[in-house]
């Protein structure tokens, strides 16, 4: 495999909008910033924030830091922007990403199992669960879960059948890596969607995932949980 497919691109890391938006933020704000203030900002549960935040980190392009604190009680984690004539350096988390997949295809047992584990925990915890006794429909569950999508960089689209629906993604974060191991990379994409739903008590779940139905099309099947 090539230098070039393994290393990311030198021309920077391509954001989302959301992940754009909180470095934005950051480089707007004197001083550092903390996960809910971030939060409360772009009215997003702290557990995105943080995802997004420790995204820019990992890219270069922020850093983080133990506050410091002359008051008792536990001190918390910290954002700054990096200063802008700072490059971010050559990154290679594709070639990560190939290995480590690599790994659970040949160590565990049943790669596909675990990746829709895998994939369910990080779904409970990038959900912005609805407060205890909230009503959530199958329409709402959608809505959440394509916010949780779309903050991961899926792009996806509006359903395509209200009856049985299906939620077309026009982006995949990992597509270098899962049109090499779909079987690994699709089934942690369809438990994120389960654990979201799961978390956010739709009466909906992700029964299957279809990719690259077209170059740039994947289909995200749900099904009534009732």
């Amino acid at each position: 495999m090539s230098e070039q497919t393994l290393s990311d691109s030198s021309q920077g890391p391509v954001l989302g909008d959301s992940r754009r938006r909180v470095l934005e933020i950051l480089h707007a704000t004197d001083g550092p910033l903390g996960v809910q203030e971030i939060a409360d900002r772009m009215s997003l549960h702290a557990n995105t924030a943080r995802f997004h935040l420790d995204g820019l980190v990992d890219a270069g392009l922020a850093q983080r830091a133990v506050e410091e604190r002359g008051q008792p009680g536990r001190p918390r984690m910290v954002y700054r922007a990096e200063p802008a004539d700072v490059p971010p350096g050559r990154r290679s988390y594709r070639l990560l990403t190939e290995m480590l997949t690599t790994l659970v295809v040949d160590v565990l047992p049943q790669p596909e199992q675990a990746a829709v584990r895998a994939g369910e925990a990080w779904g409970h915890y990038l959900a912005d669960r609805p407060a205890p006794l909230q009503k959530v429909d199958a329409d709402d569950g959608i809505r959440r879960l394509s916010t949780v999508l779309a903050d991961a960089g899926f792009a996806p689209g509006a359903v395509l059948d209200a009856d049985a629906p299906v939620i077309p993604l026009h982006h995949c974060p990992f597509r270098e890596i899962a049109e090499q191991h779909s079987e690994v990379v699709c089934s942690l994409h369809l438990g994120l969607m389960r654990g979201v739903l799961a978390e956010v008590r739709a009466p909906i779940t992700a029964t299957r995932l279809d990719p690259f139905v077209e170059p740039s099309l994947c289909l995200a099947h749900l099904a009534s949980t009732d």
